[in-house]
């Protein structure tokens, strides 16, 4: 068994398009929610949403030509595995690149292709259906496209598990390296779902906020949460054998220790009231890790601001950490970055291994009204300077997929 450490980070999200500039904002308590600017909502129930705004991808150096030839949702994944093998510092010229993985999921994929090549096909017919329609679509092509802009040639796939697909990716990919079927992985998830027609779905299903007040529309473990924000962006990690990251200098942002995956087999949408699935999934990743529950400082819960969500979230924490669910630190950054569906795992995975680094527990921002029924130490409206080092970063998925991602201080 070998130790996994991660190395680099790159993120595109709505509090910014670095991994940096995102913890800063996250420390500082700032969210990332605005009126939707990128279509009409004058006759649409939800008018905010978390936005990546500003983005260009030439400045990643991906050329106007090659991002014609991709989804939205795969600009941003590239864009972000650029910044992160930009920051783990090599290219890995000295490994194989059969030893080089790209795990990368998705929620959904190219849905703002498939909408536009979908309006094409019912206004002028099949023949102006564009040839890169599928390639562009596929939920997959963005661990792809990574890949091929490396030259990385091990393992290659996406974890399409709804919004727990990234926290599978970084998972998956960490047993990779662990039980030496890789020596380094790129790694995480991506998503660009803010678009009219996936809106409506979401919306429809009653998950998203329908509040017109920016301050107050993700409020997760709030009394008066009335849904998700939608967000946009891609989280991506760059994942190490140890002993190679040492041998090269590598700087190391924390350790990954731990992996819980399970399913709950209960409904669609709902998760599991008992939250015996995501329990499990928690407990596993701790067995994993080797500690026990008292040893987990810190937990970045799934959090989604969802009144069913945060509810079942916290009997799941009390039951995989039992007496001490009383005493850890428990937060939400979807407070502040929306909900990033398929890319969320990845981008609070970012967030955990920061808070390790830095020692401060970012807050769930927003919060005015207590719920009896989320009675935990939810850290809120402020970030904490404390000391930890182990954290528990949650992901649970439509379909009831969960998945636990447990990191630990980084310490030599």
């Amino acid at each position: 068994m070998r130790r996994v450490v991660i190395t680099g980070m790159g993120a595109v999200t709505p509090l910014g398009h670095s991994a940096n500039e995102l913890w800063n904002n996250i420390k500082a308590g700032k969210h990332g929610f605005s009126l939707i600017e990128s279509f009409d909502t004058s006759d649409f129930d939800v008018k905010i949403a978390a936005e990546v705004k500003n983005f260009d991808s030439t400045e990643f150096g991906i050329s106007k030509k090659e991002a014609r030839r991709m989804d939205r949702y795969t600009q941003f994944a590239l864009a972000a595995s650029m910044s992160a093998v930009e920051d783990c510092g090599t290219k890995f010229e000295d490994l194989d690149p059969y030893r080089i993985g790209v795990i990368i999921g998705s929620g959904i994929g190219g849905l703002h292709t498939i909408v536009e090549e979908h309006t094409k096909f019912m206004e002028k017919g099949a023949s102006r259906v564009s040839v890169f329609f599928v390639p562009m679509m596929i939920a997959n092509m963005a661990a792809g496209q990574v890949a091929m802009q490396y030259g990385f040639k091990g393992a290659n796939f996406a974890t399409v598990t709804a919004c727990a697909s990234s926290n599978h990716a970084v998972g998956e990919a960490f047993r990779q390296i662990k039980h030496g079927y890789l020596d380094a992985a790129v790694t995480g998830g991506a998503e660009a779902t803010i678009e009219k027609f996936a809106m409506a779905g979401f919306n429809n299903m009653k998950a998203l906020s329908h509040s017109d007040n920016p301050d107050r529309a993700s409020i997760p473990f709030d009394a008066e949460r009335d849904g998700f924000v939608m967000g946009e962006g891609a989280g991506i990690l760059v994942l190490e054998e140890y002993e190679h990251a040492k041998a090269r200098g590598a700087k190391i942002y924390a350790e990954v220790v731990g992996y819980g995956a399970t399913g709950d087999a209960y409904h669609i949408t709902s998760p599991d009231p008992e939250g015996d699935g995501a329990a499990h999934a928690m407990m596993f990743a701790m067995d994993e890790a080797g500690i026990k529950a008292s040893d987990v400082d810190y937990i970045n819960a799934h959090g989604t601001s969802t009144p069913l969500n945060d509810e079942y979230e916290t009997k799941a924490i009390k039951r995989a950490l039992s007496d001490a669910a009383n005493s850890v630190m428990i937060s939400s950054t979807k407070s502040m970055t929306g909900h990033l569906l398929g890319a969320a795992g990845a981008v609070e995975a970012i967030i955990c291994a920061k808070a390790l680094e830095e020692s401060v527990v970012p807050s769930t921002v927003g919060f005015k009204v207590p719920d009896e029924k989320c009675d935990l130490d939810y850290v809120v409206n402020e970030a904490r300077q404390k000391d930890i080092k182990y954290a528990l970063s949650n992901s649970l998925g439509f379909g009831g997929h969960n998945a636990t991602v447990c990191l630990k201080k980084y310490e030599g």
